[in-house]
């Protein structure tokens, strides 16, 4: 019989154990070892606390510097497109689309990372549904918090464990745990993990409201913009419509944006920021903080990111997003030809997750498979518009359309979400390296590529008797 996994075992043993007192719990609120589940969820005060430490999670750094917290997640996709170049250092390995096998860091630490964070939520859910000090109000909202917590990261499993749902959501998926537990479980599939997925969202959205103690935590807005991507990989096109409108809170397209995308992207009180993990000196993510400690050439990081001179062409030069130039004067044929200053990196830099140009897009894309391209049109073009005043409205229909919100997409978020990489897999589309990449040919990815997933860890395999070495066949 295999061994129970001692880290699965030490992290659930760790929330409800008592070491020490309540007063210190609340004073420094992090995930915790130190209180029961009474004193947690006694009050909103201490069950607020706990929340406050699960979203601290999102940031910092978990086991290396290319596995920190989501934005590592959201790193290695980027990395692993056409848009984006990155020298032989951090991520090198995810730039050479060859870092999935069964024992690598990469593959562990998304596994894991995401499993403990789900553990964290469900020690939340539960909690509060326990909890005979909570009202009826504050149950349903902590739960809200819980549920979207737990879905968003069931989803990056989703996208990083298999195929994309329109492949075969009959695939198998990592397993799903609801409550805490001391045994390993089965795989489930990718139906059923969805499942739970838009379940917890729909509960979240009709629970949560527009308030929250910081943008850093999961509001009504916020359920409502995890819900778009996830309807917009399940192929759902007016519950993507409708949950994007609902995320940056309507509104006509021009209202909602500003001039601020030249300011570096490390500031979570703008405007346009949803969700964001916000930092500070005294919890500093120190280097560890993918995209800005990368892609700033101008202070002391790893300057390691450069950007691809066909998507550099894409950008016009009245376009404010338009953040490149040849810092380091060489030939246009070097890999580091064009560097990036839409990241300003600093200790305290904070890292956006949602923002509302994005919700514009996906309301776009939308609307075009919802049969309204006049209705694109107009959203792209107040996008394009607000980003560049010399830009022009568009008349492609039909597939151009689609790919031209797509290229949008890439031109507004780059080096934010792995968003090349998230469009070209629910779309089953390759990725084709270009330009003056420093490795091509054989990092390029075809359609339905295995290597938009990763494998199941070995760690995993050898401690869960439910899980044997077949799980990897054909992967």
């Amino acid at each position: 019989m295999k061994k129970i996994n001692l880290k699965l075992l030490f992290i659930l043993s760790l929330t409800f154990s008592m070491l020490s007192c309540g007063d210190e719990f609340l004073n420094d609120p992090e995930p915790t070892a130190s209180v029961t589940s009474s004193v947690i969820f006694g009050s909103r005060t201490g069950a607020d606390a706990f929340v406050s430490g699960i979203m601290r999670r999102f940031r910092g750094q978990f086991t290396a510097t290319d596995a920190a917290g989501v934005n590592s997640i959201y790193y290695a996709r980027t990395v692993k497109g056409n848009d984006i170049i990155q020298r032989a250092t951090w991520f090198s390995f995810d730039y050479e689309n060859d870092n999935r096998e069964p024992t690598y860091r990469r593959v562990g630490f998304t596994w894991n990372y995401s499993f403990y964070m789900i553990n964290q939520a469900n020690n939340l859910i539960n909690g509060a549904e326990a909890s005979t000090g909570l009202s009826d109000l504050d149950k349903k909202e902590i739960i809200g918090q819980g549920k979207a917590i737990r879905a968003f990261f069931y989803f990056q499993l989703a996208m990083e464990f298999q195929h994309t749902y329109t492949f075969d959501a009959s695939l198998p998926a990592p397993p799903i745990y609801t409550e805490l537990s001391t045994e390993g479980k089965p795989m489930s599939t990718l139906n059923e993990m969805y499942t739970l997925i838009l379940d917890d969202l729909t509960y979240a959205t009709q629970n949560l409201t527009s308030d929250r103690l910081g943008k850093s935590y999961i509001n009504q807005n916020v359920a409502y913009g995890i819900l778009a991507r996830v309807y917009q990989t399940t192929g759902n096109w007016q519950g993507a419509e409708d949950a994007a409108k609902k995320a940056y809170g309507g509104g006509t397209a021009s209202s909602v944006l500003n001039a601020n995308y030249a300011n570096g992207f490390n500031d979570i009180s703008d405007s346009e920021w949803i969700w964001g993990s916000a930092q500070s000196l005294d919890q500093s993510n120190y280097y560890w903080g993918a995209p800005h400690a990368h892609t700033d050439h101008y202070v002391l990081s790893y300057a390691a990111t450069y950007f691809n001179n066909d998507f550099v062409n894409l950008f016009s030069s009245t376009d404010i997003r338009n953040t490149f130039l040849n810092a380091y004067g060489v030939a246009d044929t070097d890999y580091r030809h064009y560097i990036s200053r839409k990241f300003t990196f600093n200790f305290d830099s904070d890292h956006p997750i949602i923002r509302t140009a994005e919700m514009l897009l996906v309301e776009a894309e939308a609307k075009y498979h919802n049969g309204d391209p006049t209705g694109a049109h107009n959203i792209l073009f107040a996008l394009q518009s607000n980003r560049d005043p010399l830009a022009v409205k568009s008349t492609n229909t039909g597939a151009a359309l689609l790919e031209e919100i797509l290229v949008e997409r890439r031109k507004e978020l780059y080096a934010e979400i792995g968003v090349e990489w998230f469009d070209a897999k629910r779309y089953r589309k390759g990725i084709t390296r270009t330009g003056n990449q420093r490795i091509k040919g054989a990092a390029s990815l075809e359609a339905d590529d295995k290597r938009f997933f990763l494998k199941v860890p070995q760690a995993e395999i050898d401690a869960n008797e439910n899980i044997d070495e077949s799980v990897n066949a054909n992967r």
